[in-house]
């Protein structure tokens, strides 16, 4: 990895991180470091994957393939913080459709919608500060 893609990579990863935890500050009253990793973790893969995809996928395709993946490393992470290490950053054991109180339904379509914050901010951070390619969209 280059100098400069690891530059670009730690600014995503702190910008990520604080948005994350910035949210749960707002949404919760408090929040946990863990979740600024998670945070983090998610918005670099956002960008990832944005990479990967082509321009003409629809926006709600890149949000749902999002909301999954973000979905998906809140399990590992709630896996590992609340059960394996006991830190109780948060449960989810009364909501509908919970997984071992980490991941459940409801907070999946938070992330399908969150996720589109995460891909336009991602993208013209990258047009902005990288001068990586000028964001344009397909809705559908």
């Amino acid at each position: 990895m280059t100098t400069d893609k690891l530059y670009k990579h730690c600014i995503l990863f702190a910008f990520g991180g604080m948005l994350y935890a910035g949210i749960e500050l707002f949404c919760r009253g408090y929040s946990h470091w863990s979740m600024m990793i998670l945070g983090g973790v998610c918005f670099l893969l956002i960008g990832t994957i944005n990479e990967i995809i082509p321009w003409e996928m629809s926006l709600w395709k890149q949000m749902l393939i999002c909301s999954i993946v973000i979905t998906a490393l809140e399990f590992v992470t709630g896996c590992f913080v609340n059960i394996v290490m006991g830190w109780s950053v948060w449960d989810y054991s009364d909501e509908w459709g919970n997984i071992l109180g980490q991941i459940c339904p409801k907070f999946s379509l938070y992330w399908f919608f969150l996720s589109l914050i995460a891909i336009l901010l991602d993208d013209w951070i990258r047009y902005a500060v990288f001068d990586e390619e000028r964001p344009h969209y397909k809705i559908f």
